[in-house]
């Protein structure tokens, strides 16, 4: 791999920002954000590269050779980024989900269907199977954004299987890390121990998606050296199957409380016409615009990199 310079582990950091803001709303993945920005084999495969292999590394040649075995600086500049955005982020976001929903969720509309047209390119040859599993995999997504959310809870071991099974799906890209939390009843929970400063929680939680991270990422890796256009598929699929969550205009079927906040649970898509309230729709369709276009403009300066 060429050497990188200074600028670029910038770009890469502002990349890992991009990631966490999209992994703190439900509904859209870092994963997305990872592919379409041009990192998200590098990732994986660095993320793989972590293993027991490392220790007769480490006895023969030092942290340095290890260091570079797992593309350390890269590793670095990307999860620096994602830890500086979802701890300054956080709560704007929560604010922006209960203030300005359909602004928020149109936004991420748009970038969500240019993704799908940039992973769907990267398959080079369609086929009768990869067609199959595209369809699949835009059920299984949309038979996820459908579950029930479960309650709140701050069960560490809980917390700790939420983290492993949120930061499996915050690094496929269409399947939401966020939603699932959400799913998992432990969404709010994070959020505030990321809110309040709760060490215990944020560590428990951060020590389970390590846990995940790097078990999924060996499958992630295994599916892209022997079926590439299969996942690439698969992956479309997911992301496809996702918009039924982002789309901006829903009618409340069910809320919970916890404390003083309302979150909802159970909704339903409707047409912005049929929105009860302001559908704010030109403005909606402004920012759906936006983010589609920047979608295409972190793509063609991911390609000049």
């Amino acid at each position: 791999m060429q050497a990188r310079r200074i600028l670029d582990y910038v770009f890469i950091t502002l990349k890992g920002m991009a990631m966490g803001a999209a992994d703190v709303v439900p509904g859209v993945s870092g994963g997305t954000i990872a592919f379409i920005s041009g990192i998200y084999e590098e990732l994986i495969t660095s993320i793989n590269n972590i293993n027991l292999s490392l220790i007769p590394v480490l006895r023969k040649e030092g942290i340095k050779a290890v260091w570079n075995k797992v593309n350390g600086n890269f590793l670095l500049a990307l999860f620096l980024g994602i830890f500086i955005s979802v701890l300054s982020l956080a709560k704007f976001l929560s604010w922006l989900l209960e203030n300005e929903p359909i602004l928020l969720w149109s936004f991420f509309f748009g970038l969500v269907v240019a993704s799908i047209f940039l992973v769907g390119k990267e398959i080079t040859k369609w086929t009768v199977g990869s067609i199959v599993v595209l369809i699949l995999g835009a059920a299984l997504a949309f038979f996820i954004t459908e579950l029930p959310a479960s309650d709140n809870t701050d069960n560490l071991p809980y917390l700790f299987l939420s983290g492993a099974l949120a930061i499996c799906a915050m690094i496929l890209p269409g399947i939401s890390g966020a939603f699932i939390l959400v799913l998992l009843g432990s969404y709010k929970t994070i959020l505030d121990a990321v809110h309040e400063r709760d060490i215990k929680i944020i560590l428990t939680v951060g020590l389970g998606a390590i846990f995940g991270l790097l078990s999924f990422a060996r499958l992630l890796k295994w599916m892209f050296n022997h079926y590439k256009n299969i996942t690439l598929a698969l992956l479309t699929g997911f992301i496809l199957g996702s918009l039924n969550k982002i789309w901006p205009w829903k009618k409340v079927l069910e809320t919970k409380t916890f404390g003083e906040k309302i979150v909802v649970v159970d909704d339903m898509n409707v047409l912005p016409g049929a929105f009860e309230g302001d559908s704010k729709l030109m403005l909606a369709i402004v920012l759906a615009i936006l983010g589609f276009s920047l979608i295409f403009i972190l793509e063609r300066l991911a390609s000049k990199k």
